[in-house]
């Protein structure tokens, strides 16, 4: 049930990327990967890589597909999420305490701590 909710989330987050001016993050995310890339990505394709990236991990915990290249794509994503707190800090913060935008960002940590459960149960799964 968590890897399927998880999923959908992500599903939702990823199309909403991929559908101009829909997404509330998609000024952030533009800015951060541009940041990240150090211009050479424009805001439209990187806002596509990011929403496809979302969509297929969605799309893999819904259905268990490739379920641990899909945590590493995860993981990977998350990191750079993350990284928009220390590149982005005029958005992110405002007196030492985050901004809606950061708020927004910190909020994946729920995210993280259900895709480690995840990948536990993947993981111990190989065991057997």
């Amino acid at each position: 049930m968590l890897r399927i909710s998880l999923g959908v989330i992500f599903c939702c987050f990823g199309i909403l990327k991929l559908i101009p001016a829909a997404s509330p993050a998609e000024q952030v995310a533009a800015a951060a990967m541009t940041k990240m890339t150090v211009g050479l990505l424009p805001a439209p394709i990187s806002l596509t890589l990011l929403g496809s990236a979302e969509t297929l991990i969605g799309l893999a915990l819904v259905t268990g597909l490739l379920l641990r290249t899909a945590l590493t794509l995860f993981y990977t994503h998350m990191a750079g999420v993350f990284a928009s707190l220390l590149l982005l800090p005029e958005v992110m913060w405002h007196h030492a305490a985050p901004t809606l935008e950061g708020q927004y960002v910190l909020k994946n940590l729920v995210l993280v701590a259900a895709c480690l459960t995840v990948t536990a149960d993947e993981l111990g799964r190989g065991r057997t």
